[in-house]
């Protein structure tokens, strides 16, 4: 690998501090790399061409903002973990020096995740495609009350929530807000994505695995304020009658492992106990 990317948590000293060893690092082994904040995207995304491997340092928050910097593209993805949480993470922060090398050298196995294109038309008529790793959430806003939302399933119509907001959720999303609002876990590598209501009232409770053909369109109705959210860091407000079409993307995410491939359920018991 001839190019690196090192995307840090700005908020977290010790990941920048990291980010900066790494760079070092690299750079004594002759490899051209750039450092950016991952929360600055457009930034990044400029500096994207030609890069080889993006490494990131923080936790899985960095790792779903990294994954919107490389989308569309097919660059692969190394995490360090300095969060609580690290499922997505492939290396502790004591670790990262000696494990590298490898990695940078071609070693490890590609872990391929499928992502969720959604598609929604703002208020001044300007439509919008948005990719996500982990998930794609319709919520109502700061006033706590339900909103109503008529969802269908491949053109037929489902039903109409009546609930805090709906979580549509890719496999590698199935152990985030997704499993806090009841919904099942899913293997990441799968391609199925999930439905799945919030806190619903006298509505349909159930959450749905739904096919990679399947296309979800979920049609807003609130005299309130409401919310899309991309993977968590992504918030666009929604008006009345806003319809947002979700469906499995042929973008992927790609991580760059070198542990066993077995490894999610070996971790899964201890990282959701924390």
């Amino acid at each position: 690998m001839k190019k690196v990317g090192v995307l840090y948590h700005p908020l977290n000293q010790r990941a920048l501090t990291l980010a900066r060893k790494l760079m070092q690092f690299l750079e004594t082994r002759e490899v051209s790399c750039w450092l950016c904040s991952a929360w600055e995207g457009d930034s990044a995304r400029g500096q994207i061409a030609g890069t080889d491997l993006i490494v990131t340092t923080g936790g899985d928050g960095t790792i779903l903002r990294a994954a919107q910097v490389v989308a569309p593209r097919a660059v692969p993805i190394v995490g360090i973990n300095l969060g609580k949480l690290g499922f997505m993470t492939e290396l502790e922060a004591g670790e990262a020096v000696e494990k590298l090398p490898a990695l940078l050298a071609g070693g490890g196995w590609v872990d391929e995740r499928a992502m969720l294109e959604a598609e929604f038309t703002s208020g001044n008529g300007e439509t919008s495609r948005l990719f996500s790793l982990n998930d794609v959430v319709v919520a109502r806003g700061e006033i706590a009350r339900i909103i109503y939302v008529e969802a269908s399933v491949d053109g037929q119509p489902l039903t109409t929530y009546k609930a805090d907001g709906v979580i549509v959720a890719t496999a590698t999303g199935s152990t985030g807000y997704s499993l806090a609002a009841g919904g099942p876990i899913l293997n990441p590598q799968a391609d199925e994505f999930l439905l799945v209501p919030i806190l619903p009232h006298l509505s349909l409770g159930y959450s749905l695995v739904l096919p990679p053909e399947a296309v979800v369109e979920l049609k807003i109705i609130t005299s309130h304020k409401a919310t899309l959210s991309i993977d968590g860091h992504m918030s666009l407000p929604l008006a009345n009658g806003s319809v947002i079409t979700v469906k499995h993307s042929p973008v992927k995410t790609r991580f760059l492992r070198i542990g066993d491939r077995g490894y999610f359920y070996s971790r899964l018991e201890r990282k959701l106990k924390g």
